[in-house]
């Protein structure tokens, strides 16, 4: 009788162990049949953390002058307005003679939150002044960005 036992008790244990392991692989089959994580869309830190900003900047660009020009096109002459501050206060063109051709020219890039701001009222009403941030990487091309609260 007692091989008999040792028997049961070890055909038991093996069911138990199979039923463990059985338990166990739905979950790790579950874990592979879940979805990837989406990559989040960049919000400011995450691009602050990618293109290792140098230096940032408020700056309140009066748009006056754009009201000079006939009406059809004072929007347009606001974006001129808003990219030739940002390349004065910004030094941008410094260095310019010495790094002609060794280097591709500094950029300034006027997000899309800034220029909807220009266009919002239509071509012939930006606005009178504007509150910008402009932030420079290390590779020296400037990103203007709408302040925050505007």
């Amino acid at each position: 009788m007692k091989p008999e036992e040792e028997t049961k008790t070890s055909e038991e244990s093996e069911t138990k162990e199979t039923i463990e392991n059985a338990k166990e692989e739905p979950a790790t089959t579950k874990e592979e049949t879940e979805k990837p994580e989406e990559p989040k869309p960049p919000t400011r830190e995450r691009i602050s953390e990618e293109d290792e900003i140098v230096e940032e900047k408020f700056y309140t660009i009066p748009l006056g002058k754009a009201w000079i020009v006939p009406p059809n096109k004072r929007a347009p002459k606001a974006i001129r307005i808003i990219r030739d501050f940002i390349k004065r206060h910004m030094k941008l063109e410094a260095k310019r003679e010495e790094e002609e051709e060794e280097t591709e020219p500094k950029r300034v890039i006027i997000s899309n939150e800034v220029n909807e701001k220009i266009w919002g009222r239509g071509i012939e009403k930006p606005p009178r002044k504007i509150r910008v941030r402009a932030t420079k990487d290390k590779s020296g091309n400037v990103t203007v960005y709408l302040a925050e609260g505007d």
